[in-house]
C-alpha cells in the first residue's frame, strides 16, 4: 500500500510579473531622459527696459509670408528693407506673429534676421 500523497504537477513560473516590470522601467526611462539638448535663442520680451526710438520697424510673421510695417515683404528682402530703417545693428525691431503662425516660422525669421547682424529682436504677442 502506498501512503506517499500524489505527485502534483511541477507548475512553471509565470513570466508576466517580469514582463510588467520590464515595460514599467521602458515607460520611466523614456519619459526621464533627454533625446536631445534644447538650444536657447536670446529673445527678450517687450515690457521692460529703454524706450523705443527711430522709425517704427515691426515685422509680422504670418503663415503665408511677412509684412515691414504692414507692407508685405519677401523673406530675403526683410533684411535688406530694415537697413534703411534702423541707425545700428542693436535697434530695436519688434516681432510678432500672427494668428496661426507656428511658433518655428517665428523663430526661423529671427533666426534670419540674427544672421544677417540684427540683435535687438523683440517678441511681442
Amino acid at each position: 500500500m502506498n501512503l506517499a500523497p500524489p505527485r502534483r504537477p511541477r507548475r512553471r513560473p509565470s513570466l508576466t510579473p517580469m514582463i510588467d516590470v520590464v515595460f514599467l522601467l521602458l515607460v520611466f526611462f523614456m519619459l526621464a531622459s533627454r533625446f536631445g539638448l534644447d538650444t536657447v535663442m536670446p529673445l527678450p520680451l517687450a515690457g521692460g527696459g529703454s524706450g523705443y526710438q527711430g522709425p517704427p520697424r515691426l515685422v509680422e510673421v504670418m503663415p503665408e509670408g511677412l509684412r515691414l510695417n504692414g507692407t508685405a515683404i519677401g523673406e530675403d528682402a526683410l533684411p535688406g528693407a530694415l537697413q534703411g530703417l534702423v541707425a545700428a545693428p542693436s535697434d530695436t525691431i519688434v516681432l510678432r506673429g500672427a494668428e496661426g503662425t507656428n511658433l518655428q516660422r517665428v523663430v526661423t525669421v529671427a533666426t534670419g534676421l540674427r544672421a544677417a547682424g540684427y540683435t535687438g529682436l523683440v517678441l511681442v504677442e
